[in-house]
C-alpha cells in the first residue's frame, strides 16, 4: 500500500519554501554550488536511513542513498543546482544578493522539491523495497555536471534501473503535468570563436582586414545552415549570443570574440549543422583575409525519454493529478539537459512540471531576469518524486 505521501510533506513545506527562498538569494554558477551544497548537506544529515557521498562532479555534488545495501531495484532521482549568469530584475524581498547571477531556471526549486522528497521518503524508508538514490547534480547550465557525476558512479552501487527528473515549466499552469516520450530537448554544442584581422583607422577600412564587418557576415551567413545543409524538416538552431569587439567609434579592431550555440533534436543534424559552422568560417576567412579560431565546447547529447519510463510518469501523474491535467504527446523543445546523459545509460524520462500560476496568461520564462521558481509547484514537485520511486520500487522488485 502507497503512504500518503501528500500528508507527510505537508509538515514540512514551510520550511522548503523558507529553504528555496534562501538560495535562491545565494545563487551560484556551475562548480561553484559550495554555500547550495553545504545547505542541501546539512539537511540530508538530519536524516535517517540515508548513505551520503560528498563532492562528487568537480566537488559540490551530492548522492544520498535510502536504504544503501538493501536488496531490490534502486532509482535515481536528479535536482540541478546552479545558477546562470543574469542579472535578477525583480523586486522579491529574496532576489538575488549576488550581482550577474540568478536562479533563472528553477533549479533553486528542483533542489528542494528533491530535498522535500528527502524528508519524506527517509520517513517511509521501510516501505521502500528497494533503494532510491537522491542525486543533487552541479553544473547543468554549462560545463556536464551530469556526464561527470556518472563519471564518479552515482549510476553504480548499487546499479540504478531508472533515473527521473522534473523541470519547472512557466508555460504550463499550476496542477499540469507533461511526460512525453521520446526526444523531448536538443542537443546543444554551444562555441566561441576569436577572430583577427589588422585594425586601422575608421576612414580608411581599404588599409585594414576588417573583423567587424567579416564577424557580421558570417553571422549572417551562418542562418543558412538549416535550410542548405541540414533538412529542413529537422528543426535546428544556430543562435549567436554575444559579440565583444572594438572600443570606439572612430577604430577599426583587430580583434573580435564571438559566441553561441548549435541546437538540434537529432544527433545527425547536430554533427553536420557543426560541420557547417566551421566551413562558414573557412570561407569568411577567405573572403576578408582575417583568421578564425573555433571552440567547441561541452556538447550535450538529445534528451530521449524512454518509452516505458514516460508511460509510468503519466500513470503517475494521472493518479495524483487527474488524467485532465497530464499531457502524453507534447512537441520537444530546443532547449538542452544535460540530464541526457544519464537517458543515455540507463532508462530515463525528464517531465515537465506547471509554474503559471492559474487563470494567468503568462508567467516569465526560463532564464528571463523576472523568472522566479512558483513555490505553489513545490508540493507537487515533491509528491510527484515520492510517488515515482515508491512505485517504481513496488514494481519492479522481485
Amino acid at each position: 500500500m502507497q503512504p500518503d505521501f501528500s500528508s507527510s510533506l505537508q509538515p514540512h513545506l514551510a520550511n522548503l519554501i523558507a529553504f528555496r527562498r534562501d538560495i535562491h538569494a545565494h545563487p551560484e554558477l556551475c562548480y561553484e554550488e559550495e554555500r547550495t551544497a553545504a545547505k542541501v548537506l546539512e539537511h540530508l544529515r538530519e536524516l535517517p536511513a540515508l548513505t551520503i557521498q560528498e563532492r562528487m562532479a568537480g566537488g559540490t555534488g551530492i548522492c544520498a542513498t535510502i536504504n544503501a545495501g538493501k536488496p531490490g531495484p534502486c532509482v535515481l532521482l536528479r535536482a540541478d543546482m546552479d545558477a546562470l549568469p543574469i542579472q535578477e530584475l525583480s523586486d522579491l524581498p529574496y532576489k538575488s544578493k549576488h550581482p550577474g547571477k540568478m536562479h533563472a531556471c528553477g533549479h533553486d526549486g528542483h533542489t528542494t522539491a528533491l530535498l522535500g522528497a528527502a524528508y519524506v521518503l527517509t520517513e517511509h524508508a521501510d516501505s521502500l523495497p528497494g533503494s532510491v538514490k537522491l542525486c543533487f547534480q552541479p553544473a547543468e547550465e554549462d560545463g556536464g555536471g551530469g556526464r561527470r557525476m556518472i563519471d564518479d558512479g552515482v549510476l553504480e552501487n548499487p546499479k540504478v534501473d531508472a533515473a527521473f527528473a522534473l523541470h519547472g515549466w512557466p508555460d504550463i499552469e499550476l496542477g499540469h503535468v507533461i511526460a512525453a516520450p521520446g526526444p523531448m530537448l536538443a542537443a546543444t554544442a554551444p562555441f566561441e570563436i576569436d577572430f583577427t584581422g589588422c585594425g586601422g583607422h575608421a576612414a580608411y577600412p581599404h588599409k585594414s582586414k576588417d573583423v567587424l564587418l567579416a564577424v557580421a557576415q558570417f553571422v549572417c551567413n551562418a542562418q543558412a545552415i538549416r535550410p542548405r545543409f541540414v533538412d529542413p524538416l529537422k528543426p535546428v538552431v544556430v543562435s549567436f549570443t554575444q559579440i565583444e569587439g572594438g572600443n570606439t567609434h572612430n577604430v577599426l579592431p583587430d580583434r573580435c570574440h564571438l559566441k553561441g550555440t548549435i541546437r538540434a533534436l537529432d544527433s545527425q543534424s547536430h554533427t553536420i549543422a557543426k560541420r557547417a559552422l566551421e566551413q562558414f568560417l573557412r570561407s569568411t576567412e577567405a573572403n576578408f583575409g582575417i583568421q578564425a579560431k573555433l571552440k567547441f565546447l561541452e556538447d550535450y547529447p538529445v534528451l530521449i525519454n524512454d518509452e516505458k519510463c514516460a508511460a509510468f510518469v503519466a500513470e503517475v501523474a494521472e493518479d495524483l493529478l487527474g488524467p485532465e491535467n497530464v499531457v502524453i504527446d507534447a512537441p520537444p523543445g530546443m532547449g538542452g539537459e544535460d540530464f541526457a546523459f544519464y537517458a543515455q545509460k540507463v532508462p530515463a524520462t525528464m517531465y515537465r512540471l506547471g509554474l503559471r500560476p492559474k487563470g494567468a496568461n503568462d508567467y516569465p520564462n526560463l532564464h528571463n531576469p523576472h523568472f522566479d521558481f512558483n513555490d505553489n509547484a513545490l508540493a507537487t514537485a515533491a509528491t510527484m518524486q515520492c510517488t515515482i520511486a515508491h512505485r517504481f520500487l513496488q514494481t519492479h522488485a522481485n
